[in-house]
């Protein structure tokens, strides 16, 4: 029986080509890019020309590229380094109550060393309201971070309608946690010209992990999260991690080419399993088939059965799906985004998450479809 991967959320795999890519490059390219010498400098040139094709795919200046190691760190830097930066000016931040936990735990811990922090409320679909983001903002509110869409639902936030809010706010930054959003056909959304940040992570497309990179707003200014060697433009020390660099700018490459046709081939997935569920009683959708929600996201409740349950009786047939959040999975940690949209306990304990990618087939849609029949039945005398 071959594996099917249902879980692309919460990691991508590795690319055949990008794969050779960062061989190619741990052999050939291994010099430091800070050296002086030459096989530096020709480390330096690749790393320089990533850059490039990054800016160029993102439809941005190169100089507005940083690497990390991922999204968590991206989060966490454009989130504290405001914080570091615009303290004298105000301590008050806005996120929401749904952001995945890179951003929610660096709140909480700026709430420690004496920010303010207003978590919005979302609706019952899993939306913010622009109208409570500008109640929210006082004279004292230095940053607003929310995400693009959401990891465990996939509702995608109105980043329009907020940001035609913060038009009003100028000396406000934006930070938007785009790292479910690349290549899954939001370009028009992530290219809003009120967005002062954005952070990716490249596993989630195809990279090798420990690996991502910020888009930082020219004149946007914030302080370094790792201080040392002075890499980045003196805002991200360490030495840079160049075969994943060059790695993850050829997976951000392909992964928006023939983009369209690639989110239309997820989405056909989706309403493909989406429609059997369905068919179903006792079965609750969070991620309906609907513009405002991501084409790669299906995440649904089996009432009075556990998640954990659900996930290890699809392993059992070699199809791997999980809980709502990868992050929180092996925690028993609640979802954060059920519980804000008022989900009844019994239910968001049920709750499991699809997450499909480029790679992922209706032939195996199908195959999941045999195996949720059987998983069904089986519990039913369980359902509620």
């Amino acid at each position: 029986m071959l594996m099917i991967y249902f879980d692309n959320s919460a990691t991508t795999k590795v690319a055949d080509s990008v794969l050779d890519t960062y061989v190619k490059v741990s052999q050939n390219f291994f010099g430091n890019p800070s050296s002086l010498h030459a096989v530096g400098q020709k480390a330096d040139d690749l790393l320089e020309q990533s850059r490039q094709q990054v800016a160029d795919l993102m439809g941005v200046k190169a100089s507005e590229i940083y690497f990390t190691s991922g999204g968590t760190e991206g989060d966490n830097w454009v989130i504290k380094g405001t914080a570091m930066e615009k303290a004298p000016f105000g301590k008050h931040i806005i996120t929401s109550q749904i952001e995945h936990p890179a951003v929610i735990n660096s709140m909480k811990q700026l709430e420690k060393l004496g920010f303010d922090v207003t978590y919005l409320p979302v609706n019952k679909a899993g939306f913010v309201s622009p109208e409570s983001l500008a109640a929210a903002i006082r004279p004292d509110t230095i940053l607003v971070s929310i995400m693009a869409v959401n990891n465990e639902i996939g509702s995608v936030q109105p980043i329009h309608e907020i940001a035609k809010v913060l038009a009003k706010h100028p000396t406000i930054h934006f930070h938007v946690d785009a790292v479910q959003a690349i290549g899954k056909g939001f370009d028009a959304l992530l290219r809003e010209p009120r967005i002062d940040f954005l952070s990716f992570s490249g596993h989630k497309f195809h990279a090798p992990r420990g690996i991502g990179f910020v888009y930082a707003k020219s004149k946007r200014v914030f302080q370094p999260l790792l201080t040392g060697g002075g890499q980045e433009k003196d805002m991200r020390s360490g030495t840079e991690n160049t075969p994943a660099i060059a790695a993850m700018a050829k997976a951000l490459r392909i992964v928006l080419t023939d983009e369209a046709k690639k989110v239309a081939q997820q989405l056909a997935i989706k309403r493909h399993l989406l429609a059997h569920l369905q068919t179903k009683e006792n079965i609750v959708i969070f991620s309906p088939d609907a513009a405002n929600f991501a084409p790669h996201i299906l995440c649904f409740s089996i009432p009075g059965v556990r998640g954990e349950t659900i996930v290890h009786a699809f392993e059992q047939k070699q199809i791997y799906i999980s809980t709502t959040s990868a992050c929180s999975s092996k925690k028993g940690v609640e979802s954060s985004t059920l519980k804000a949209m008022a989900i009844p306990n019994h239910i968001a304990e049920s709750a499991v998450r699809i997450s499909l990618d480029d790679q992922n087939t209706l032939a195996e849609a199908d195959e999941f479809i045999q195996a949720f029949d059987e998983i069904y039945n089986h519990f039913a005398k369980l359902y509620v």
